[in-house]
């Protein structure tokens, strides 16, 4: 639709949708870029483990800086989507789901991180019995944050679709 074929209300509102839906595509390929890197990150980790007991540390963080700078620019960019969404493109509804799902991708990275330090402490000293039980509940709990993030997801699928 171009500039010079459109006239009134129903046209600009149109123009902005079709911006609306830029926005919600390109979340959908960041949420994508972020879904892999969670996938090299728990791969990196395995092998990590399975380099013990002498581990190559060296190569693991590498790993972490490098799957850290990338939740680092896909969360940037979400959050510029999100600004968008609240302000010139009148999405409040949408921006709220994106600000609930960085608050709980935040979450789940930070329970990752711990889960994983948990596994080695439970390779490296399997005669406590408190490492085990400890993997149990960040597992629990990782999973219930796992979850919350498909609802928001799907609530943003929803209401994203909704206009359309």
């Amino acid at each position: 639709m171009s500039v010079e074929s459109c006239r009134g209300r129903t046209c600009i509102a149109a123009m902005l949708e079709a911006d609306v839906q830029t926005l919600v595509h390109r979340f959908y390929a960041l949420q994508s870029e972020r879904v892999e890197a969670y996938h090299l990150f728990e791969e990196g980790h395995r092998a990590y483990l399975r380099s013990g007991p002498d581990y190559d540390f060296a190569r693991y963080r590498q790993l972490v800086h490098e799957i850290t700078q990338a939740f680092s620019g896909i969360s940037r960019e979400i959050l510029q989507i999100k600004e968008q969404l609240e302000g010139p493109r009148g999405r409040p509804d949408l921006a709220q789901h994106l600000g609930r799902l960085q608050e709980k991708e935040k979450e789940k990275l930070e329970l990752t991180a711990q889960l994983q330090l948990a596994k080695q402490n439970a390779q490296d000293h399997p005669s406590v019995e408190a490492h085990p039980q400890e993997v149990r509940e960040l597992k629990q709990k990782l999973i219930q944050t796992i979850e919350a993030i498909s609802e928001i997801l799907q609530d943003f699928k929803y209401d994203s679709e909704e206009s359309t």
